[in-house]
């Protein structure tokens, strides 16, 4: 059988990016359609994101295992059913519904990136590491730009209801295109369930408290993703409500913003491999910073071209970080654990998801304006940035 190119596998877990974002930010994206429905406030996006990241916690751990038990494509098709089961719960439209499908969307996603390093970390050259990772990482951005672009107009057409099954329906016809590479690339898989499902989970995340590289990574990781998702979920909600745009507008003006986001996680990959990845991330940080910081002092005065240079912006910090930090939790991981390290950054990620963006959600409930939900991001990268520079470079 003729091995599988570096490439192929890259553009199948670009897609499986893609379709997985719609499990974190179709529904914030609808959330103003939803809210009209329902009734329930619209800033509660940030509240789905944090229960979507509570579900990735239940089956984040056991990652390693699934892993070597039926392989990477097998367990990207499981991720990508499930968010479509997910999302599809989401149109019985009750608060109960939406809170189920933010789980099962979480629960399913958990195996995407954790996958997605299994199979290219032993596959890709060491001198090419972070320009890989960083392509297939581009099916995040990617992702969002899709769902901020066709969710709306989808929604407009047949209700908040077709937007979400549009998203689902994608979901499952990615899972069926991967079904070809399955025997090529889940060729090394094991023949049973791990004897010890949870020390191999715990295994997993004590990677967490043993290795300082992967902690000061993964604290890392915590302060930007902040950013990132509280940005990605809350960006239409404040230019509908803020700026007073309409919903089609500011997804459009959100889609632009994860256009910068592509391009930087192929330009910052780059240069990851040119000068090294952790001065690439320091530099990411403080221009997150700099971003949320413009954000929380916008207004209703401000021009959209302003806006839209400031949404560019955050995209090419705030959402294109993650392909270099992946390459290089890849290459310090214990040999053999690149999945587990991989879900032990994402696991303590969910944790602060799980807090976070709820937390921007409260921040607007009470103080009615959302600059101190940006402030509050402008913060956590800059914790981020400083446990980057006080994680060890060698073990």
């Amino acid at each position: 059988m003729r091995p599988t190119s570096v490439w192929t596998i890259m553009l199948a877990l670009l897609g499986t990016h893609m379709a997985g974002m719609g499990a974190f930010l179709t529904v914030p994206v609808l959330a103003t359609k939803i809210a009209e429905e329902t009734g329930l406030p619209a800033a509660l996006a940030g509240v789905h994101v944090a229960l979507v990241y509570a579900g990735t916690l239940i089956s984040g751990p056991f990652m390693q295992g699934l892993l070597n038990r039926f392989g990477g494509i097998r367990m990207c098709q499981w991720a990508l059913a499930m968010i479509a089961l997910g999302l599809s719960l989401a149109t019985i439209g009750t608060a109960w519904a939406l809170v189920l499908s933010a789980l099962v969307c979480g629960f399913g996603h958990a195996p995407v990136t954790p996958a997605g390093s299994h199979l290219l970390h032993a596959r890709t050259p060491p001198h090419r590491r972070s320009l890989i990772f960083g392509l297939k990482q581009c099916g995040v951005p990617a992702g969002a730009m899709l769902v901020a672009a066709l969710a709306p107009l989808a929604a407009l057409a047949f209700g908040w209801r077709g937007g979400v099954l549009a998203m689902a329906a994608f979901s499952l016809l990615l899972a069926l295109l991967l079904q070809p590479l399955r025997a090529a690339l889940d060729a090394d898989r094991g023949s049973g369930w791990p004897a010890r499902p949870l020390a191999d989970a715990a295994r997993s995340l004590a990677l967490l408290r043993d290795d300082a590289r992967i902690r000061g990574l993964s604290l890392m990781a915590c302060g930007y993703g902040v950013s990132q998702f509280c940005f990605s979920s809350f960006f239409v909600v404040w230019q509908v409500r803020v700026l007073g745009l309409g919903i089609a507008e500011a997804g459009f003006n959100l889609a632009l913003a994860q256009v910068g986001g592509v391009v930087g996680r192929i330009g910052w990959a780059m240069a990851a491999d040119r000068f090294g990845p952790r001065p690439v991330l320091a530099l990411l940080g403080v221009g997150m910073v700099g971003g949320a910081l413009l954000l929380a002092g916008a207004g209703p005065g401000w021009p959209v071209s302003l806006v839209l240079g400031v949404g560019v912006l955050m995209g090419a910090t705030a959402i294109a970080w993650n392909g270099v930090l992946v390459a290089e939790i890849a290459r310090v991981a214990p040999v053999g654990l690149v999945g587990g390290a991989t879900a032990a950054l994402g696991f303590a990620f969910g944790v602060t998801m799980v807090v976070m963006p709820s937390s921007f959600s409260a921040l607007v409930g009470v103080t009615g304006s959302y600059a101190p939900g940006f402030l509050m991001c402008a913060m956590a990268s800059a914790l981020g940035l400083l446990a980057l520079l006080k994680a060890p470079r060698h073990p």
